[in-house]
């Protein structure tokens, strides 16, 4: 994350002039217009239009003074649980991706002229009729936490931009922690006609007290009392969308794994699913019971065995 004061060539007691100042010198130099084809001088100019874009508005630019926001317009407080609040660049005044306050095409009109289609008009040696370049708007990234359920089952949420607009996001089945999403065109405004950039969204999925994840598959532990671990039977098993049945062998001892297939996180689009492992423990009585004690003392004189 490269500071926009460094990117702009201010320093950080610069005046709102000063830096609208360096912009212009920027942006004569490094405008797609003026360096057609030129792919890393074009991801510069993105970055400079960027840091524009957060120091050239005054409102802005104290917010990431004071550490309210970062280098990429994302707030820094902690996301709140399950809230869906995201940072970004946002603008005010109805235009939620562009550049209200610092307006950068106000700028190249000041640099280029009003029609810099002619790229001979307002910029001096450049002769002759040339159509401006499309230049796609710089993305924006944001956060989103999610439930362990939600990430698994899929859910749509809803997000809460800088500037007071909300999407809806859709939550694939199976997303996974520290994935990311991407909403095509909902990023910052392109320039000349150029596409807007994206929105990147990268989820933060809680850890579960009963469940974690390891790939596709779904573990989780499951206490059986001392007769069921003998005996054997059907019990109750949580799974991710509900509760269902399963059969526990009789003699079962603690770390028997069960699986229970198709119960796991959906891959492949949804069109499959892993499974599902249940890990046993078997749980002796809370209380002290003296009758299991003798017959236990009994039982285990006549029929010792090894453990270890």
């Amino acid at each position: 994350m490269q500071d926009p004061y460094k990117i702009l060539g201010v320093s950080k007691g610069a005046s709102q002039e000063e830096i609208k100042k360096a912009y212009r010198k920027l942006a004569r130099e490094l405008h797609p217009d003026v360096n057609p084809g030129d792919a890393k001088i074009e991801e510069r100019f993105k970055k400079v239009s960027s840091a524009y874009h957060l120091l050239g508005d005054a409102e802005r630019r104290k917010k990431f003074d004071n550490g309210e926001i970062d280098a990429d317009g994302r707030e820094t407080s902690p996301f709140a649980r399950g809230s869906g609040r995201a940072g970004g660049f946002g603008g005010g005044n109805g235009d939620p991706f562009g550049f209200s306050g610092a307006n950068a095409e106000d700028i190249f009109d000041e640099i280029f002229g009003k029609g810099r289609g002619r790229s001979g008009g307002g910029f001096g040696g450049f002769g002759g009729e040339r159509k401006p370049q499309k230049v796609k708007g710089p993305n924006i990234s944001y956060e989103l936490s999610l439930d362990f359920s939600e990430a698994i089952l899929g859910a749509t949420k809803r997000i809460n931009l800088a500037s007071g607009k909300s999407l809806e996001v859709r939550i694939p089945p199976g997303s996974e922690n520290e994935q990311t999403l991407r909403l095509k065109g909902q990023g910052m405004a392109g320039m000349n006609g150029g596409e807007a950039g994206d929105a990147l969204i990268k989820l933060h999925v809680h850890p579960d007290k009963t469940f974690r994840r390891e790939g596709n598959d779904i573990h989780c532990d499951l206490a059986i009392s001392l007769p069921e671990a003998l005996l054997g039977g059907s019990i109750e098993v949580p799974i991710v969308d509900g509760k269902v049945n399963m059969k526990i062998p009789a003699n079962a001892n603690s770390g028997t794994k069960l699986r229970l297939r198709g119960k796991g996180a959906p891959y492949d689009r949804g069109t499959k699913r892993g499974d599902q492992y249940v890990h046993l423990t078997v749980k002796l009585p809370d209380e002290r019971d003296d009758e299991l004690i003798d017959f236990i003392k009994e039982w285990s004189e006549k029929h010792p065995y090894k453990t270890r």
